[in-house]
């Protein structure tokens, strides 16, 4: 008969296993291993954190040793992140907040495309809540025309939602122009964070399953060409990781999207036109904040503060203006008949030396 016990370790009887267990096994969380000491002999096993979310329903993720600081060690990408902090908040907008009911988004977008010529580099749909997928809405939104080309889409969904995003993403509204690229994951640390998922609306802990789905994801889609060996000026690529971990500080200071993700967005696009529409309501437990250098737009926004005369002013004031011709035939034949205003972030000799690059391949 054999008998495991919390760490995965498989004993021959259940009368020595407790004794096993306090007595010849410790934890090491430096290497995810634990050691079990015979006389004068000692191994290494692994631990199996499956195993022991099982017996003691702490998930792994609470073994992370550096989720609040996630490139301890590697100097060159610290000093990397604290660079492009600084560059980011000296040219960011002030924060923009914009008020504005479920049924009304719509007509809202699309009166700023058409009265003011409003368009955004960065675009992010959703928050960290379940009820936000309101497809009529979605569908509706202008979003070929809100986003520029380049631009780049920032979409949220819980597991449980995949097929609903999927289905959202194929319809002509988005499929004409966008293409999914890559695929953020963040990860809740236990049930009492505010960004844990929903129970699948049931009361019952015993119809859960056992590893629950926790995970959200947040899709991103590029619209047009953007090159990382030739398109520096507007992408930064590997700069962050495409998993994020709740820390204790995100927890404290609870916001409908995470300050992480917002960073990773920010990092990767050096666009300064930034959008995050929020078409649902959230409650009172899922608080709004705004962020400098982004328009936030929902019903629940508490501070109302957008224009867009003054926002584009702004613009022009704190953003490194690049023109870009764009068409077909050349410039002999008169085919560039469409010139683009980009809007970035000026980047340094400093943080382009810095930053992850692509391998160049040596000319044959």
């Amino acid at each position: 008969m054999y008998t495991y016990n919390k760490f995965g370790s498989r004993n021959s009887s259940s009368s020595n296993s407790n004794s096993t267990k306090s007595s010849t096994l410790q934890s090491v969380q430096s290497n995810h291993r634990i050691e079990k000491s015979s006389g004068k002999n000692t191994t290494q096993v692994e631990l199996d954190y499956c195993n022991n979310y099982v017996h003691s329903g702490i998930p792994s993720t609470k073994y992370i040793r550096n989720v609040s600081n996630p490139v301890e060690g590697y100097p060159k990408l610290a000093k990397l992140h604290q660079l492009k902090r600084q560059q980011i908040k000296k040219h960011a907008l002030k924060p923009y907040g914009y008020r504005v009911s479920t049924d009304r988004i719509v007509p809202t977008l699309n009166k700023w495309i058409e009265v003011y010529g409003l368009k955004f580099d960065v675009i992010m749909i959703g928050a960290l809540i379940e009820n936000q997928f309101i497809l009529p809405i979605l569908n509706s939104i202008p979003i070929y025309k809100l986003c520029s080309k380049p631009g780049f889409l920032f979409i949220w969904s819980t597991t449980q939602k995949i097929q609903e995003l999927t289905k959202l993403l194929n319809n002509d509204n988005f499929n004409k122009k966008f293409r999914r690229s890559e695929e953020l994951i963040f990860l809740p640390i236990d049930r009492n964070s505010p960004y844990y998922p929903g129970d699948y609306g049931s009361g019952d802990l015993e119809s859960l399953p056992l590893f629950e789905r926790q995970q959200w994801h947040c899709w991103m889609c590029i619209t047009g060409t953007v090159r990382r060996s030739t398109d520096n000026h507007l992408i930064h690529c590997n700069v962050d990781t495409d998993l994020q971990i709740e820390t204790p500080t995100s927890k404290k200071n609870a916001n409908a999207v995470p300050e992480a993700i917002y960073r990773v967005a920010e990092n990767f696009s050096n666009s300064n036109r930034r959008l995050h529409l929020i078409p649902s309501k959230l409650g009172y437990d899922t608080p709004i904040k705004l962020r400098p250098g982004w328009v936030i737009m929902g019903p629940d926004v508490l501070i109302n503060n957008f224009d867009p005369v003054t926002y584009n002013e702004e613009l022009y004031s704190k953003s490194m203006i690049k023109y870009k011709q764009t068409g077909t035939g050349g410039q002999a034949s008169g085919g560039y008949n469409n010139v683009t205003t980009q809007f970035l972030v000026p980047q340094t000799t400093e943080i382009e030396d810095l930053r992850p690059k692509s391998p160049t391949i040596p000319a044959k």
